[in-house]
């Protein structure tokens, strides 16, 4: 799959990007020799923080917009309306900006300071909703569309659009396999809208049709499991509902994190292998450690993601670390 950077850099002969709403994917794929050196296993993390603004969701709201231009949907003079839980609104908000689009995000009110802020400053309208989870900020964008002139507002809803899974499946995966020069034997991921899980797993598949495919959800909203949601800390997956792009015929397991390991392994990846992550990804490492210390494991490869980097929830984790240290971190 060619972008439209590598056909531009293709024709001018350059390595110059025409814009910085082309750039996101082809990030590192690191090995976690430090955490892993008593396991059977080995753990690999993509790190998806360097992209463009900086997560996983880069890859999402670029095809997002692909999809809607193609379509003849979204138009210069636009705006982007989308509900988001983070990720998915910065990458819109950057490409918007980029694109000289307008964008207008609905976000839950239990949003990360750090991500309003830059939400805001990459000139975003933000409107918040009540509640934890996403059903009251989707309900809350498709208003805005239906109330909007014809024309004027486009949704783009990441939870139900298969270019979600597809971006994954062409792109994201292809590294992976690429990467690991095949080796792979399972992957780890977090569920928020199901997209890089079922993308992953059906193209990771398509080379190797045995890889293991763990899901990873909140063990406080264990709703993949049949359970009922609840509150969590951490941002970015359990949306409180089963989405619709997650496949359960592509998992061969759900695992429920609590928000203590999450916390704690995220911290362990920032002072044991210099690696700043977000919790979401804490979770998804504390998943893929436990298979890693399965002698089953021994001598193959776990594959996980870090969506994004810790700037976006450093006062979260520093408030565990003080309430657990006794004020000191």
């Amino acid at each position: 799959m060619q972008t439209s950077t590598e056909n531009h850099r293709e024709k001018s002969g350059t390595t110059l990007s025409p814009g910085a709403a082309d750039t996101p994917g082809k990030t590192p794929l690191v090995e976690l020799r430090r955490l892993t050196s008593s396991l059977p296993g080995r753990v690999a993390v993509k790190l998806e923080s360097r992209n463009p603004s900086g997560s996983i969701k880069d890859r999402v709201a670029a095809a997002l917009v692909d999809e809607a231009a193609s379509e003849g949907r979204l138009a210069p003079g636009c705006t982007i309306v989308a509900a988001t839980s983070g990720n998915t609104g910065l990458a819109i908000a950057r490409i918007a900006a980029a694109q000289g689009y307008k964008a207008r995000l609905t976000v839950p009110e239990s949003w990360s300071h750090e991500r309003m802020a830059l939400l805001l400053y990459l000139g975003a309208d933000v409107i918040v909703t009540p509640g934890g989870n996403m059903e009251a900020a989707r309900q809350r964008a498709r208003q805005l569309t239906s109330n909007s002139g014809e024309g004027r507002a486009v949704l783009l809803d990441q939870f139900t659009s298969q270019a979600n899974c597809e971006v994954h499946r062409l792109t994201t995966a292809e590294e992976i396999w690429a990467d690991t020069g095949g080796e792979v034997a399972a992957f780890v991921a977090g569920v928020g809208t199901g997209g890089t899980i079922t993308g992953v797993a059906r193209g990771l598949r398509s080379h190797k049709p045995r890889v293991h495919i763990t899901a990873v959800e909140p063990a406080a909203s264990p709703v993949l499991a049949g359970g009922k949601p609840g509150l969590h800390g951490i941002q970015g997956i359990g949306a409180g509902f089963i989405p619709p792009l997650f496949s359960f015929d592509v998992v061969d397991d759900i695992v429920g994190v609590g928000d203590e390991d999450a916390f704690e392994w995220t911290r362990r990846l920032a002072r044991e292998e210099g690696i700043l992550a977000g919790v979401s990804s804490g979770a998804a490492v504390a998943a893929a450690m436990a298979i890693a210390g399965q002698k089953r494991m021994a001598g193959k490869l776990i594959v996980t993601m870090v969506c994004d980097s810790a700037e976006r929830y450093v006062i979260a984790p520093r408030i565990e670390a003080t309430s657990r240290r006794g004020g000191r971190i």
